[in-house]
């Protein structure tokens, strides 16, 4: 009997109760029966848990690329590997088949070799959706440099930071991106951030808008040339399983980005395994995830874990809106896709608009549909189920995160009955618990706690690129000998997860987490500003929205404060970018604070969703009657 692959229900359970049981003998057999490999591993997994040090597949041999192209080539060689459809939808969609896409990784792979990088060197990738950034990142995998992509609407500044933070020796970029009807200059983005990045030694750049960019002698280079005269054979260099992969940066609640590592072996037996159950991809079928690979969803969903299994998948290079909105719809159409990715956030915009733009398209290729990114809310969850899947797709509610490297709980289709809101159960090999402030586990259903995984899982990040006592700190410390989520989340009746959300300061908007420490940070930076507060609140689109609330200098009371108000935004897009913009700013005279000086967040978040009272206990405060003054002056 195969464990790769779980049918029904009875199976599921089964699978379940070895993974938790024999976690060695289940993940032995997935691994062995699967992938190729240079060579096996002496054991399936160590983990000294009080270091938060955790090893995979052992001293086994393998390259992740020759697992995700060169393996595929005798059986799927004309197979259509990638489908990149572009921006613009008068463009020709491309059909990339696995015999192409080992040439154009071959020939980068030489291209990167050529201009000095080495295994172990980090390479950062600042590309739109474009069949380079998939080919770069592979390339960077199939030679062993460890890459780092950027998401490209993230600012000079914020790309500079995560350049510097891991020391990368290069950066891939293009001229420009496209993003429905604008056109962004990412040279001159990169040419900003380079003026403070001085381990970067070769900037190669792709062409996609033919934008006017200038070009620094020595250090960049048009990419198309270099591709023209490389040739379009390789030999994958041959890896450790604990070798790092790739590093990928997430906010962090104390201002600096996070730069999570991924190893190899471990992520790409998760990603592979749950990127075939979660989906029930089977042979013929055109997957698409919507996301962009600058996060960690385009990463495992839209990479690895659809190559891994000779699938099909859809790189798309536009927005849900454009050029209006019946865009995915068509995409679906068009390429007859059974698999459908995205996030709540793109959900919730799509059911603002007039029901025609779905009535248009019978999306009959659809058998599954996904969601991913933040908890799916109930309302959004029913118009997805109903005029997208039509009731007859499994809704599969996602939850995992950048650190957790693939999917740990969720529906699988046509095996785990759906219920609206709730992510459902976990995957095998994966052990969620909650736990109470005293930090003891929950047991029982229906409870609510801080969700925790008890054992570990061979996706897991290995540790924060340069600090693992940060990782250390951030992930194992709150809750002893276990990870710890930063997601809260309720167990009902029968043993289902709903997560509730953050319980630390990070918050999740349009589908970014976004750190409240780093936007404080800039915003305390204007010149009027004397301190800040960052806290979420509701939002129909976005799912959450961020709502500042700032003390003003005395030099800016007087100031216009609609103008201040658009100078603070404007400074958080230059230095962060503009994700992370707030959608209400509160001028207040202070803000609630304990003796010891830190500010109580719960009582700005409550006022933020719109509480009248119940603010618990604020006679503790320095300053209890800040409390009501703020609250007369709510947005």
């Amino acid at each position: 009997m195969s464990y790769y692959k779980i049918n029904d229900l009875e199976n599921y359970f089964k699978m379940y109760k070895k993974s938790v049981r024999e976690p060695r003998k289940f993940w032995d057999k997935i691994a062995d029966e699967n992938f190729s490999w240079y060579q096996r591993w002496d054991k399936v997994f160590e983990f000294d848990i009080e270091e938060a040090q955790f090893k995979w597949f052992t001293n086994a041999k393998v390259n992740i690329v020759k697992n995700c192209i060169d393996r595929h080539l005798n059986k799927r060689g004309d197979k259509t590997a990638i489908i990149f459809e572009p921006n613009n939808p008068e463009e020709e969609a491309q059909h990339i088949s696995y015999n192409d896409l080992y040439a154009r990784v071959a020939k980068m792979a030489n291209v990167l070799k050529s201009q000095g990088i080495k295994k172990g060197d980090r390479v950062c990738i600042y590309l739109p959706m474009i069949p380079e950034l998939a080919v770069a990142v592979l390339a960077c995998a199939r030679i062993g440099a460890i890459h780092s992509v950027v998401f490209a609407g993230f600012s000079s500044s914020a790309l500079s930071s995560r350049i510097n933070d891991s020391q990368c020796k290069m950066i891939i970029t293009s001229d420009g991106g496209f993003r429905g009807n604008k056109t962004i200059n990412l040279k001159a983005i990169v040419d900003e951030a380079l003026k403070d990045c001085p381990s970067v030694e070769k900037v190669l750049v792709a062409k996609r808008t033919n934008e006017n960019v200038s070009i620094k002698e020595g250090r960049d280079l048009w990419l198309q040339p270099l591709l023209d005269e490389a040739i379009d054979n390789h030999v994958a260099e041959i890896m450790d399983a604990e070798d790092p992969l790739f590093i990928l940066y997430t906010s962090g609640s104390t201002g600096k980005p996070k730069g999570m590592v991924h190893t190899t072996a471990g992520y790409m037996v998760y990603t592979a395994y749950t990127f075939k159950n979660v989906f029930n991809y089977e042979e013929n079928d055109i997957y698409w995830c919507t996301a962009d690979i600058g996060w960690i969803t385009g990463h495992s969903y839209i990479l690895y874990g659809p190559l891994l299994n000779g699938a099909t998948t859809v790189m798309f290079e536009g927005v849900p809106s454009y050029p209006d909105f019946s865009r995915f719809w068509q995409v679906i159409e068009k390429h007859k896709v059974t698999q459908f990715y995205t996030a709540p956030t793109a959900i919730r915009a799509l059911a603002k608009e007039s029901i025609d733009y779905v009535k248009g398209f019978p999306l009959s290729s659809l058998k599954v549909i996904g969601s991913v990114g933040e908890p799916i809310n109930e309302e959004a969850w029913h118009w997805y189920n109903d005029h997208v899947g039509g009731k007859r797709c499994p809704l599969v509610d996602t939850w995992w995160q950048t650190e957790t490297g693939g999917i740990m709980i969720s529906p699988i289709p046509f095996v785990t009955p759906t219920k609206p809101t709730y992510a459902s159960l976990p995957l095998p090999g994966i052990q969620p618990v909650l736990m109470d402030e005293l930090r003891n586990e929950i047991e029982g259903n229906q409870v609510t706690g801080s969700l925790c995984i008890k054992f570990p899982w061979p996706s897991m990040a290995r540790t924060i690129w340069g600090d693992h006592e940060r990782y250390k700190q951030t992930y194992f410390s709150a809750f002893p000998g276990k990870y710890f989520t930063g997601d809260g989340a309720l167990r009902d009746e029968v043993g289902y997860y709903r997560i509730t959300g953050r319980v630390d300061d990070v918050i999740i908007v349009s589908g970014h987490n976004l750190g409240t420490a780093p936007i404080e940070d800039t915003i305390n930076e204007h010149p009027a500003v004397a301190e800040s507060a960052i806290v979420g609140f509701p939002h129909d689109v976005k799912g959450n929205a961020l709502y500042g609330f700032v003390i003003l200098k005395e030099s800016g009371e007087s100031r216009n404060h609609d103008n201040l108000r658009n100078e603070i935004n404007n400074l958080i897009a230059d230095k962060i970018g503009p994700i992370s913009k707030l959608d209400k700013i509160q001028f207040v005279s202070g803000l609630p604070k304990t003796r010891s000086g830190k500010i109580m967040r719960r009582i700005l978040r409550k006022i933020a969703e719109g509480e009248d009272g119940n603010f618990g206990d604020i006679t503790t405060l320095l300053n209890p009657e800040i409390v009501e003054e703020i609250k007369k002056g709510k947005l």
